[in-house]
């Protein structure tokens, strides 16, 4: 009699299940490898950019017997393939962010410690220079009509701006040290977060100066990305220390005038520069994995978060995503795996499509 009662009960859940209008079925698909021709190890994975499911770009540098070596893949929707075309591909240097301009494809480039942007534009490759060679290039963005390098020379922190015909040098509010990073949703609205006298600090370069944004940023704590979407939201991600300890924070603003508002998911001291948006409208990063020979991803949506493992790989001791696009109804994920006996080489994973 109770087997049959508990029979019963069951049943009568699963039918209140699939009648009810608030519960929702998703089935989420996994994690498939998709293969990447192998560069000059050790390799290091800088960016991941993609516009729609035929296209994606991955930056970086491999190791050559006398120094550093440029390294740029290409995804045509099918395949994953090396690019050597580019100006500069054969000698010192490495690429940084990718962006898509328009209908151009543009990414930093320091050549042999030179910077120029790489545009490519009707399938063909040309490079504009920068005004001025720098110590250190921190960081670059790119929209129609701008774009940004960030970075520091003999004389401190500088912030060179191209309008599409040339190049000016910008100046940051007082108290600005260092710019640590950069992005843009358009040429009268980019953002940066700085190291200033007062803490870290985010700016916003509103077409005529950079200001501080006023964004109330928790204590003690710094600015790993921003996240810039069209509708107007903004997601910053950083770490916040509480007695020595770091703690991944995430805050989001609706672009509205509403305030901000500050959440701590359970990511440990996960860095959030990989963040992206995914095609479910969930924000995605890749996370430390405790399995050696599997990535690991979080998905966090509102004060929800979940994770996936990617795919198993043989003899594999270390699994790295360093980036994450959105490629049409997937996502591309493009890193590191280090095999047994191997130095790390390249990787890269799509959930989904």
């Amino acid at each position: 009699m109770n087997s049959l009662r508990a029979a019963v009960v069951c049943l009568l859940l699963a039918c209140a299940a699939l009648s009810s209008p608030t519960v929702a079925v998703t089935v989420t698909p996994s994690w498939s490898v998709l293969p990447v021709p192998a560069a000059a190890p050790p390799v290091t994975v800088t960016d991941l950019a993609a516009r729609g499911p035929g296209e994606a770009w991955a930056t970086g540098y491999e190791q050559a017997a006398d120094g550093l070596r440029p390294m740029l893949y290409r995804w045509d929707g099918t395949a994953w393939s090396r690019d050597t075309t580019f100006p500069g591909a054969g000698e010192p240097g490495w690429l940084g962010k990718v962006q898509f301009v328009g209908r151009e494809v543009w990414i930093f480039h320091n050549r042999d410690g030179a910077g120029e942007i790489l545009r490519r534009s009707a399938g063909a490759w040309s490079s504009v220079a920068l005004p001025r060679t720098l110590w250190t290039y921190q960081d670059f963005t790119a929209v129609p009509g701008a774009a940004w390098v960030v970075g520091e020379d003999d004389t401190g922190l500088k912030v060179l701006h191209h309008d599409g015909s040339g190049w000016t040098t910008q100046a940051t509010p007082d108290g600005v040290r260092y710019l640590m990073g950069i992005t843009a949703r358009t040429a009268d609205d980019a953002w940066a977060w700085a190291d200033t006298d007062t803490g870290t600090t985010v700016l916003r370069w509103d077409g005529t100066a950079w200001r501080d944004a006023q964004v109330p940023l928790p204590p003690d704590s710094n600015v790993h990305t921003i996240l810039l979407e069209p509708s107007g939201r903004v997601t910053i991600g950083g770490s916040q220390y509480t007695d020595g300890v770091a703690g991944t924070y995430l805050m989001t603003w609706d672009g509205e005038g509403n305030a901000w508002r500050t959440t701590h998911p359970p990511l440990g001291d996960t860095y959030t520069e990989a963040m992206v948006r995914g095609p479910d409208g969930a924000l995605w990063l890749p996370v430390r994995s405790d399995r050696a020979f599997q990535s690991k991803y979080a998905r966090v949506d509102g004060r929800r978060t979940t994770f996936s493992y990617g795919p198993e790989r043989t003899n594999a001791i270390d699994v790295k995503p360093r980036a994450l696009a959105r490629s049409g109804s997937a996502l591309l994920s493009f890193g590191t795996a280090e095999i047994y006996g191997s130095k790390p080489n390249l990787m890269s994973e799509r959930l989904g499509g």
